[in-house]
């Protein structure tokens, strides 16, 4: 395993080019275990020299500087989300190359959904100059319940028309590489421990809140999916106990996003606006940015939007607390298009769930933005890549 150790800290390096005796102090091995490992490395592609021999050769013992040849292979992350369908590529130290958006219409549904999926892969490739032999591994999440063996969004009742999907099929069916599918808020909740700045904790919850809301949970620094793929459905959560003869809506929302997701802080601000006399802030929409509106009267100081973020923090810490008390994650991170809606928001959150928790929790909104499901599927895919490259420098004919 000593090629694997000198090629994990090439990777970890990332673009700093390392001398043998930088790769000697962090393997512990000795220099010639070192400079063997490193012609290997040199031999099957995964090595760039940061001086050459005069005459070009490649091979023999490496010159200067060397690094991982990263451009050896790359991967997709997909997010194929109610809305939107996000594509990013990135080589094998995770370095982003490519990044492709596509808006999903509402008819998109089954064969046109993964055609669709396939069409914005296609253009991602082709804007980084891939192809799709360059991948070594995809992954891609989606709202629902995924069966990970066949590929098939078994169930998704907060996106109409998405269950059944194929969608594992369809992408084996075009890409040459190992295919992973995941639940989309469990690849966001991984992006947050990966990455550039991880979060440092070992239990984590992240909570994706806009129309739809739901929640990824990492336990003792893995992600958690229960025993059918079901967990973290906060969004189905009955906080109100007078809810049992509708579970989910015509909309396929549960009672929890019925009560407090963004279709209901909408006719909760039209309503107490027009009581009042005046015309709310928000414009109609079915998305969740038509709310800013809302939240930036309330960080101004308007009393009717103050209190409907007021009504809006409580009902939501009703039903986040359910979780904290069975839980007890080290931090909480708000995510989707409410978390955007800032401290105005998070603080009243954290006042209403004082004294509803055992403990003191800590909630702040994850920076993640819009590409976190992507990043996670990224992440998903390099760690299968990993299991390639190891499977590479391990072959037995290799040192035969």
């Amino acid at each position: 395993m000593t090629d694997v150790a000198v090629m994990t800290a090439l990777r970890q390096s990332g673009s700093t080019a390392l001398r043998v005796a930088d790769l000697m102090a962090a393997t512990n091995l000795s220099h010639p275990s070192v400079t063997r490992a490193l012609a290997e490395l040199d031999r099957s592609g995964f090595l760039t020299r940061k001086t050459q021999p005069k005459d070009g050769r490649q091979a023999g013992r490496p010159a200067g500087r060397v690094r991982f040849r990263a451009s050896a292979g790359h991967v997709a992350g997909i997010d194929v989300g109610s809305h939107k369908i996000l594509v990013v590529l990135a080589d094998l130290a995770g370095k982003v190359v490519g990044v492709r958006r596509a808006m999903v219409p509402p008819s998109h549904t089954g064969s046109r959904l993964t055609g669709l999926v396939h069409e914005t892969l296609s253009l991602a490739l082709r804007d980084a100059s891939l192809t799709t032999d360059a991948l070594w591994a995809a992954c891609a999440g989606s709202p629902g319940i995924i069966d990970g063996r066949s590929g098939c969004i078994r169930l998704a009742p907060g996106v109409p028309g998405r269950a059944g999907t194929a969608l594992g099929a369809a992408l084996r069916a075009s890409l040459p590489c190992p295919i992973l599918l995941e639940n989309d808020i469990t690849l966001a909740v991984l992006a947050e421990t990966r990455g550039p700045e991880p979060e440092p904790v070992e239990n984590l919850l992240l909570v994706q809140w806009g129309e739809r809301i739901g929640s990824g949970i990492i336990i003792n620094g893995k992600p958690y999916r229960g025993a059918s793929g079901a967990a973290g459905e906060l969004g189905f959560i009955d906080v109100t106990g007078d809810r049992a003869g509708e579970p989910v809506s015509s909309r396929g929302l549960g009672p929890f996003e019925q009560a407090a997701g963004a279709e209901a802080i909408r006719r909760l601000a039209d309503t107490s606006y027009r009581q009042a006399g005046a015309s709310s802030p928000c414009r109609p929409g079915d998305h969740d940015r038509d709310l800013t509106p809302l939240f930036d009267a309330a960080t101004a100081g308007d009393p009717i939007a103050m209190d409907v973020v007021d009504q809006v923090a409580a009902t939501f810490a009703h039903g986040l607390a359910t979780l904290l008390v069975l839980l007890d994650p080290g931090l909480v991170l708000l995510g989707g298009g409410i978390s955007g809606a800032g401290e105005v928001l998070l603080s009243s959150i954290r006042r209403h769930l004082a004294g509803r928790t055992l403990t003191p929790v800590r909630l702040r909104a994850s920076t993640q933005g819009e590409q976190g499901v992507a990043m996670g599927a990224m992440h998903l895919a390099l760690d299968s890549a990993e299991k390639r490259l190891v499977a590479e420098l391990t072959r037995p004919h290799r040192h035969q």
